[in-house]
Formats: structure tokens, C-alpha cells, sequence
């Protein structure tokens, strides 16, 4: 069994409140967790309204499927997000 874990940072370029940054942030979230079926959520800058930080956690029976899956989530994430990646962070 191998997990892999890493941590995302977005700039919300647009968001002027934390309502904003909610709607972007469930979006992105559940569309992501629907269609990998992974561990994805809001992990760190909670009161910042123009960051999101996002934690996914992916677990297989093999390391490369594994890396793949987080490969895929990760591009995912990238194209879909209403904003900017800016940081990625293996943990």
C-alpha cells in the first residue's frame, strides 16, 4: 500500500471576500473529489480570502499508480481552478 500527499497554494486574483474564495474553493473541490474519488480539502489559509491552500492525498497498491493518479488530479486541478497555482508542495 503507498500514499502519496501533497499540498497546493492558488492566488484568487479575483475574490474580494471569503464568500468568493468558498465558491471557487468547493467548485474545484468536488468536481475533483467526484471524478478521482481522492482525499481533497481546505487545509491552511482558512481566513485568507485571495489564497487556497489544498491538501490531496491519494493512496494505491502501487507506487506508480499512485503517482499517476496524483499526476492526473494535479493537471486537473491546474486547468480547471478559477485561479492562479502558485505553490506545490510534497509532503
Amino acid at each position: 500500500m503507498h500514499t502519496l500527499s501533497v499540498k497546493l497554494t492558488f492566488h484568487i486574483p479575483h475574490s474580494s471576500s471569503l464568500k468568493d474564495k468558498r465558491q471557487a474553493c468547493r467548485s474545484l473541490i468536488d468536481k475533483a473529489r467526484y471524478r478521482f474519488n481522492a482525499a481533497i480539502a481546505e487545509v491552511d489559509t482558512l481566513d485568507a480570502h485571495r489564497t487556497l491552500t489544498i491538501g490531496i492525498a491519494v493512496l494505491s497498491g502501487g507506487m506508480a499508480r499512485a503517482q499517476k493518479q496524483l499526476d492526473e488530479i494535479l493537471r486537473y486541478m491546474e486547468e480547471n481552478a478559477d485561479a492562479e497555482l502558485i505553490e506545490i508542495e510534497e509532503w
